[in-house]
């Protein structure tokens, strides 16, 4: 599990995963293009090959090879312990509290 907090950590990787999750199965060569489109992320191929190990090797991205190609397909499996120990049977929006504090009325200091 630590593997995929340090694959998440960095928010280029957050951003491939993205990108993957909206078009799954691009190559290295699309991924820098939607990269450099859509977020104006500079970055070389060697620094995105290198991301996309990282998340390979946490598990959240897959490849696969097709001839010269190199295909990568992200892969939520990893997420789900994460999921299942800490989200699942959570109520949308409920923080333990955290939310009815925050919508109280602050005291009004006049009175008193």
């Amino acid at each position: 599990m630590g593997d995929v907090f340090k694959a998440l950590a960095d928010p280029t990787r957050r951003i491939i995963l993205d990108e993957l999750t909206e078009r799954s199965g691009q190559t290295l060569f699309e991924i820098c293009a939607r990269l450099a489109t859509k977020h104006g992320l500079g970055s070389s191929r060697q620094a995105i090959s290198q991301h996309l190990d990282v998340l390979e090797g946490a598990g959240l991205v897959e490849t696969r090879r097709q001839g010269r190609y190199k295909f990568h397909y992200v892969d939520p499996a990893p997420l789900e312990p994460i999921v299942e120990r800490w989200l699942k049977g959570r109520t949308p929006g409920a923080r333990d509290g955290a939310e009815g504090d925050r919508n109280e009325d602050p005291p009004d200091e006049r009175d008193g």
